[in-house]
């Protein structure tokens, strides 16, 4: 599916002195709905990339789909709708959900995925190399956010490598599209995730509830979010640099 990603403008850059033509390129944001089973779930304004990982995302936030062996295929249609056939138990009405912090669609989760207890964790640590290699290769790979100042990036790192990275105009959504790559059996959740947006609780209730162990972010934890990551057990680490990062929660995952 090609879905341009950018949009040429041409603005008029204005100062006290003067008034200079200039070309900008804007972030496409696209309203898609998310389908399961052929009924519809919500819908989300998104960037139009990594949309076959972004739907299982979404879904395993809503709480539909629990486990990568639930989902069956997954079909992108370009008019905006994204179709998850998963083998889950129909539900008779729509689950209750949580209004977070976030924005647009994703800034919901269900009732039962903030509670009761987690599962354990998928053991992993990262060094202080690694970390500095994750994250100048997540800047690096970052394109988009360069030339439109408009994106969130989000990387996964695992055995010594950067697995994925997706980019999104909603920090929930860049997230959403690295679980459900994870869902669709892509790489494992045994690894770190790293986000530029800030790490509020349905941030990290997600990344625990899939199982991921080591949790960072370029800007901050919320109170909520820190409190997850208690329960949860998470490495959760923020202000990450290349050589600092400052961690909240578990600092023995990260070795020196």
């Amino acid at each position: 599916m090609d879905i341009p990603v950018t949009l040429p403008l041409r603005t008029v850059v204005l100062t006290p002195d003067n008034s200079v033509q200039k070309e900008e390129l804007l972030a496409v944001e696209i309203p898609f709905k998310v389908m399961l089973n052929d009924n519809e779930i919500g819908a989300s304004m998104v960037l139009p990339t990594g949309l076959e990982e972004f739907g299982p995302g979404f879904l395993f936030g809503q709480g539909y789909i629990t486990a990568p062996d639930e989902i069956i295929e997954v079909w992108v249609c370009p008019e905006g709708k994204i179709s998850v056939y998963a083998d889950v138990a129909e539900e008779s009405g729509p689950k209750e959900v949580i209004i977070t912090s976030g924005c647009g669609g994703t800034g919901k989760i269900s009732k039962e995925m903030l509670e009761g207890a987690f599962k354990p964790l998928h053991e992993t640590s990262i060094t202080f190399p690694e970390i500095r290699a994750f994250i100048l290769e997540v800047l690096r790979k970052s394109e988009l956010g360069r030339q439109t100042h408009c994106v969130h990036g989000c990387g996964f790192w695992s055995g010594g490598r950067l697995v994925a990275f997706y980019e999104d105009v909603g920090r929930h959504n860049a997230v959403d599209k690295i679980i459900g790559a994870i869902l669709l059996g892509r790489f494992s959740p045994k690894g770190a995730i790293y986000t530029t947006g800030r790490l509020t609780s349905d941030m990290v209730l997600k990344c625990a509830r899939i199982g991921i162990p080591i949790v960072m972010s370029r800007t901050a934890p919320s109170s909520l979010g820190l409190a997850i990551a208690r329960r949860a057990g998470v490495s959760l680490a923020a202000y990450a640099r290349p050589d600092r990062i400052n961690v909240f929660n578990r600092p023995d995952r990260i070795i020196p």
